[in-house]
């Protein structure tokens, strides 16, 4: 019955219903083991940014930082500085341990297969060209994508926000989606943006511990976001966005 009136909810509906696990559907899938595709993306002829360490103590009070937390859609026309994003990108996806082989990071990935991507545009980064960089998680630095004033762009891309115009920097996130399906098949979508939600979550709250404002942003066209980080929106495609900067 509860399938039924699902078919009936359009393709969000059609969606629960399909990537459902069940008993039977279960039985005799295994992973695709052949299929795992590399863990990282990387750029290897970018020139790269290396960021200052992150601290790995201290900080707010993690009780009052949840208390605070708040979305900001004003921003003061203000830099932040790199040590500043590199807390940011630390406390969101980077390393934090290593268990066998699976190096584990700041937010929990279905798997640990950590199918999602960062992506930074630098608007007003103390020590960092405007432009599109992509994080280096396992050497802790900055791709550089493409140097260019992006303001504009972003902001169109991501219904005319002008959030993302007046913001310090930019978080995209991607995935990657065959680091997940290989292993989950269909299924591999829910666990997707799980994955990005636990991210943002990091990232909202290292900014609200830093004295940062946030504003976490679903509202996106897709495909613009895509053209802008030059990603097919198949393979790799954008998830959600996240636009920080000084209150």
């Amino acid at each position: 019955m509860a399938d039924e009136r699902q078919k009936g909810l359009g393709i969000g509906g059609e969606f629960q219903r399909l990537t459902k696990y069940d008993r039977e559907t279960m039985t005799g899938k295994t992973p695709r083991w052949e299929e795992q595709p590399p863990a990282y993306k990387s750029y290897p002829e970018a020139g790269q940014v290396r960021l200052p360490e992150p601290e790995t103590a201290g900080g707010g009070p993690l009780w009052e930082v949840i208390g605070r937390r708040r979305s900001f859609r004003e921003f003061k026309s203000k830099p932040v500085d790199l040590k500043t994003v590199s807390q940011l990108l630390w406390a969101s996806q980077g390393l934090t341990g290593k268990v066998f082989d699976f190096e584990l990071r700041a937010a929990p990935s279905a798997g640990a297969l950590y199918p999602v991507e960062t992506y930074l545009v630098s608007n007003l980064v103390e020590s960092l060209e405007a432009g599109l960089y992509h994080y280096d998680i396992r050497d802790h630095a900055l791709e550089t994508v493409r140097k260019a004033d992006l303001r504009e762009e972003l902001m169109h891309a991501g219904l005319m926000q002008p959030v993302l115009f007046e913001c310090a920097a930019a978080f995209i996130w991607t995935a990657i989606v065959k680091r997940s399906r290989w292993k989950y098949r269909q299924r591999c979508y829910r666990y997707i943006y799980l994955d990005a939600g636990h991210i943002a979550q990091n990232l909202a709250l290292a900014a609200e511990a830093l004295d940062l404002g946030t504003c976490l942003i679903g509202a996106l066209f897709d495909d613009e976001v895509n053209r802008l980080l030059g990603v097919d929106g198949t393979e790799e495609t954008v998830l959600y966005m996240c636009a920080v900067g000084p209150r």
